[in-house]
């Protein structure tokens, strides 16, 4: 199998990049980035661009892959609903339909949030822009499209988020995730993610939107 992966640098991408060099089904991931990971393996190629609400310059290079896992997302703390629709619909948008454009034949994840509101209507003004962002994902020509809620995310395997914020939630949380860890509905970790991901463009789902005891539920079914 050959994977797309976007965000590659961030604490849930970094997870789902880890996975994907593990999988001995994923042959080649092409990582789309604005600066490079750092990261090198025989698998890994890395396709720095700039402009990611243009990808014209790259669109062919991003043709015959079987899976786009896209991991981008920014907190919308301290955000315009202008400003956070530009960089979570609008760009997430802009490599969804370069995708389709290249034939389309191939399995987009998306990894979305917990709280999501496909309603598009509700009051909490990110989980409107995720929801509008699902709703249009799912009505485009892919092979498959599934969309990801994950609540809160254990980083595992040494990573760590870029958000300082973030880091410290991590840090306190972290010694009580033996104990986090048995509410599913809420709390999953990076290499579920990574993994459950994988298997779902590999072999699908029973639905589209996958909440976190979804995740967590396909993770101990399928191994």
């Amino acid at each position: 199998m050959k994977v797309i992966l976007f965000g590659a640098t961030g604490m849930i991408g970094q997870g789902v990049l880890r996975e994907c060099l593990l999988d001995p089904e994923v042959e080649r991931v092409l990582a789309v980035v604005r600066s490079p990971t750092g990261e090198t393996h025989q698998k890994l190629t890395e396709l720095v661009h700039q402009d990611f609400y243009d990808f014209s310059a790259i669109a062919a290079d991003l043709a015959g892959y079987d899976a786009c896992l896209f991991c981008l997302g920014v907190s919308s703390a301290g955000m315009k609903e202008a400003d956070y629709t530009h960089v979570t619909y609008d760009l997430t948008l802009a490599a969804a339909q370069t995708l389709v454009a290249q034939g389309g034949g191939l399995t987009f994840i998306y990894i979305s949030g917990a709280g999501t509101d496909p309603s598009e209507q509700g009051r909490s003004m990110w989980a409107r822009v995720k929801g509008k962002t699902e709703n249009a994902l799912l009505k485009l020509p892919f092979k498959a499209a599934y969309m990801f809620r994950p609540g809160f995310i254990q980083p595992r395997g040494g990573i760590k988020s870029k958000t300082t914020m973030y880091r410290i939630i991590y840090a306190i949380l972290g010694p009580l995730y033996f104990l986090l860890k048995r509410l599913p509905k809420f709390v999953t970790s990076t290499d579920r993610v990574g993994k459950v991901m994988l298997d779902v463009a590999k072999h699908g789902a029973p639905k589209p939107v996958l909440e976190n005891a979804d995740i967590n539920q396909l993770a101990e079914v399928r191994g």
